[in-house]
C-alpha cells in the first residue's frame, strides 16, 4: 500500500521535508562569493545544485529564501561551486550557521582559500576541484531563486585525476539526504549505454 501526500493539502516547510527526502542524494555546491565591495569572501552550501547547459558550459544552484550567497551573485556577477569533500564535512557543514552578513565563513571556520583565476571570489584551497562561473541569469521560483552561472573556468588538483579525468573515489564528494543526513560515495557501478542497433 502507497501514502498519498498532497502539497495542496501541507504546510510548505513539511512538503519540504518530504520533498528533500525523495530527491535524493543531491550533490552540494559549496558557493563562495564576495560582498558587493568585494571586501569580505562569503561560503555556505547549497544542495539543490547540478547541470543546467554542456554548450555553452552552465551550472546551476538554487539559495531557498535571499540568502547572502544570492545577494553577493546578484551585486558582483561572480561566484565558485568548490567540490564538497568528505574530508571537510565539519566545515562544510559549520558554512551552513547563518552567520551574520558582516562575519565572513572562511574565517569564522577557519578554511584556507586561494585566488580563483578568472573571478573575484576565492576558492577553498583544500576542495579538489573548483567551478568558477559568471552570472548567467537568475530565475525566481516562489520562495526560492535559481542561480544559472556560466562557467568560465575549472581546476582539479592532479592528485584526483585519473588519465587526465577526475576520478570520483579520489574527489570524495559528499551529497545530502533528508533531514540531517548526509551520504558518502560509496560503491560505484561501470555499465556502458547500449547502442540501439546492437540490441537483438
Amino acid at each position: 500500500m502507497r501514502v498519498d501526500f498532497d502539497p495542496a493539502n501541507m504546510p510548505a516547510r513539511d512538503f519540504y521535508r518530504l520533498l528533500t527526502s525523495v530527491v535524493v542524494p543531491r550533490p552540494i555546491a559549496w558557493v563562495s562569493t564576495v560582498s558587493p565591495d568585494r571586501s569580505l569572501p562569503n561560503l555556505a552550501p547549497h544542495s539543490f545544485f547540478t547541470v543546467a547547459s554542456t554548450d555553452p558550459p552552465i551550472v546551476q544552484f538554487t539559495s531557498v529564501g535571499r540568502k547572502d550567497s544570492l545577494h553577493n551573485v546578484e551585486a558582483t556577477g561572480e561566484f565558485v561551486v568548490n567540490l564538497a569533500p568528505e574530508p571537510l564535512f565539519a566545515e562544510i557543514n559549520a558554512t551552513a550557521t547563518d552567520f551574520p552578513r558582516d562575519e565572513g565563513e572562511f574565517d569564522a571556520v577557519g578554511i584556507a582559500q586561494e585566488p580563483s583565476l578568472k573571478v573575484r571570489p576565492p576558492r577553498v584551497a583544500d576542495s579538489p576541484a573548483a567551478i568558477e562561473c559568471v552570472l548567467h541569469a537568475t530565475l525566481g521560483l516562489g520562495d526560492s531563486t535559481v542561480v544559472f552561472g556560466r562557467v568560465v573556468h575549472v581546476v582539479v588538483d592532479e592528485d584526483a585525476l585519473v588519465d587526465g579525468r577526475p576520478d570520483i573515489g579520489l574527489l570524495r564528494p559528499l551529497a545530502r539526504l533528508g533531514g540531517n543526513e548526509w551520504s558518502t560515495i560509496g560503491d560505484v557501478r561501470e555499465l556502458a549505454r547500449e547502442r540501439y542497433e546492437k540490441r537483438d
